[in-house]
């Protein structure tokens, strides 16, 4: 079964950056979009950024320009990096395929708080 471990969260202030990693057991990112996703107190999972087998990304309207998604498929993992936080970014992050999910990791949390 493939396990997925997202890490690199924590508190920042207002205007900080993190840069979250994902890596995964088997291969699954070198063969499939890959997806960052956020889930704040009270409210639904959202995509926030996805990143294509080519290469070509995709983000949210509200972190456009301010995250980037890449991968490196060589050693399984996915990256976020997150400019210019805002308290609204706070969430917990996720990965996963963005087609036929697996099981979800633990998350890794955000909290942007001055």
């Amino acid at each position: 079964q493939v396990q997925l471990v997202e890490s690199g969260g924590g508190l920042v202030q207002p205007g900080g950056s993190l840069r979250l990693s994902c890596s995964a057991s088997g291969s699954i990112f070198s063969f499939n979009d890959i997806g960052w996703y956020r889930q704040a107190p009270g409210k639904e999972r959202e995509l926030v950024a996805r990143i294509t087998l080519g290469g070509s990304t995709y983000y949210l309207d509200s972190v456009k320009g301010r995250f980037t998604i890449s991968r490196d498929n060589a050693r399984n993992t996915v990256y976020l990096r997150m400019n210019s936080l805002k308290p609204e970014d706070t969430a917990v992050y996720y990965c996963n395929k963005v087609y036929g999910r697996v099981s979800w990791g633990q998350g890794t949390q955000v909290a942007v708080s001055s």
